[in-house]
């Protein structure tokens, strides 16, 4: 319990938790936000009144996740002020200005159009509320581009210098361009929108397993599917990319990702480990399976590599990552949940191409169906373990090579830092509660099909009122 007198691990743990329960959120609104956009843009280009009604209801849903999401996003910020003022003042210039570009471009974009989307579907004309929906789902995906440079950059800092404890720019754009940028977004962007689709193809097939809108929701399924068919292998082959990135910028990091405690020379075969049981204060795996030649094909596509995967012990104790348990499961669970839905993503190709998905067939499916729903939450499990992976692999710093964490954290009073991990663990516990509540409370009311389909005046593109009874009346 020596953790409890400890201001740098409260302080980590605090904003662990904040950060974990509040990724949950901005993962679904940035994926589903495109989801919506190609909904209502079916909608506009078949007038089919099932697709308006996906709208409808999948953005009950989107507004959930962004409210939850606003709530739990905001204290996490604060805590750069709080638990780590001598990391903003040190690199102020550039992180506080990366930040402040996402809530100033991106939140502010996407909430400001919000409320066309939500209540606008008889006020503008479809034209003005298909910008609205494209602009809101523009500014979710445009605050993931500004975390991840952020974020990226603490990863491979770069445009300028430590001088005298403080970061000073010297290239804003070589900063945002980091070396860990490009790769970064686009696996976070994939990762956010392959999590929504099998979010919603879950609950799609919820529904068609319980016989309910079996039709309708099959749309849903099918439209989840003809774009999990590029997302799916595409995220594969960035993660690997973002590997290399770890293998030449991060050895430290691949390191502890693959419990390698030896350095395998340039020349030689590299075998992966598929299982293991790192042992930190022994230096060794106390058990370990092994792939032979296994890392060879993941970093370099080949059984030899041309430059030496680095061990652990190349660096003092001091300054390696340890939690090597949590970090190499972690890596293996994010890469085993994206086989799991390509693999997914294929038998419910093929079972399509037989014709099994069809109005008359589908409800036959079920042990597909039993799949999506299995498939739901996996996409936040590995979003979560790819940050663990992602930051708890980066210590003991916090700028990476140039700021430690230790000298990152406030000095504050360990107990006043338990009194608000303890608070935040309260309140994320209930804001959790209120979602899985109203959220399923969403979920088991399902869509309502009768929803007047809004009907425009050709001519002035101007909306039709409609009488109580749900009929058009003249304008």
């Amino acid at each position: 319990m020596e953790f409890l007198h400890d201001t740098v691990a409260l302080s980590r743990m605090q904003f662990a938790l904040t950060a974990i329960f509040h990724m949950l959120w901005p993962v679904l609104t940035t994926g589903m936000a495109i989801y919506l956009v190609v909904v209502e843009g079916l909608w506009l280009k078949t007038r089919n009144p099932d697709y308006y009604h996906h709208a409808r209801f999948w953005a009950k849903l989107y507004v959930l996740n962004f409210g939850i999401g606003v709530a739990s996003g905001v204290p996490m910020e604060f805590q750069f002020g709080t638990n780590w003022a001598p990391f903003s003042e040190a690199v102020g210039d550039f992180f506080g200005s990366v930040l402040g570009f996402e809530a100033s471009m991106a939140f502010m974009l996407e909430a400001g159009f919000l409320g066309i989307v939500l209540f606008g579907w008889e006020r503008v004309p479809p034209v003005v509320h298909y910008i609205a929906t494209i602009l809101v789902a523009f500014g979710a995906n445009l605050s993931t581009f500004w975390i991840l440079t952020a974020n990226s950059w603490l990863q491979t800092p770069a445009g300028g210098e430590l001088v005298d404890g403080k970061f000073i720019v010297s290239d804003y754009f070589e900063a945002i361009f980091n070396p860990f940028m490009v790769n970064s977004v686009m696996h976070m962007f994939l990762a956010t929108l392959e999590t929504s689709l099998f979010v919603i193809g879950g609950i799609a097939a919820w529904y068609i397993l319980n016989k309910r809108h079996s039709a309708f929701f099959a749309k849903a399924l099918k439209i989840v599917l003809a774009v999990a068919i590029a997302v799916a292998p595409l995220q594969i082959y960035v993660g690997h990319l973002s590997g290399e990135q770890v293998y030449h910028h991060q050895p430290a990091k691949l390191a502890a990702m693959e419990a390698q405690w030896e350095t395998i020379p340039a020349g030689q075969p590299a075998d992966w480990s598929l299982v293991a049981l790192p042992n930190d204060e022994l230096e060794q795996n106390d058990w370990e399976l092994k792939i032979p030649n296994g890392l060879g094909y993941i970093l370099e596509l080949k059984p030899i590599l041309s430059e030496p995967v680095l061990g652990l012990k190349e660096w003092k104790p001091e300054d390696r990552p340890h939690l090597l348990g949590l970090i190499y499961y972690s890596f293996r669970v994010m890469v085993a949940i994206g086989f799991f839905f390509a693999g997914l993503m294929l038998w419910t190709v093929l079972q399509w191409v037989r014709g099994k998905l069809s109005d008359a067939e589908i409800d036959g499916q079920r042990w597909l169906m039993r799949a999506w729903i299995f498939a739901a939450p996996l996409g936040y499990i590995a979003v979560e373990a790819g940050w663990i992976v992602r930051c708890v692999g980066r210590q003991p710093w916090t700028l990476y090579g140039q700021i430690r964490t230790a000298d990152a954290a406030s000095s504050l009073p360990p107990e006043n830092v338990l009194v608000s991990l303890c608070g935040f663990a309260i309140v994320y516990s209930l804001l959790f509660l209120c979602a899985l509540y109203f959220g399923s409370r969403i979920i088991r009311k399902g869509p309502d099909l009768n929803i007047p389909v809004p009907i425009f005046d050709r001519a002035t593109s101007l909306p039709v009122k409609h009488s109580p009874d749900r009929r058009p009346l003249e304008t």
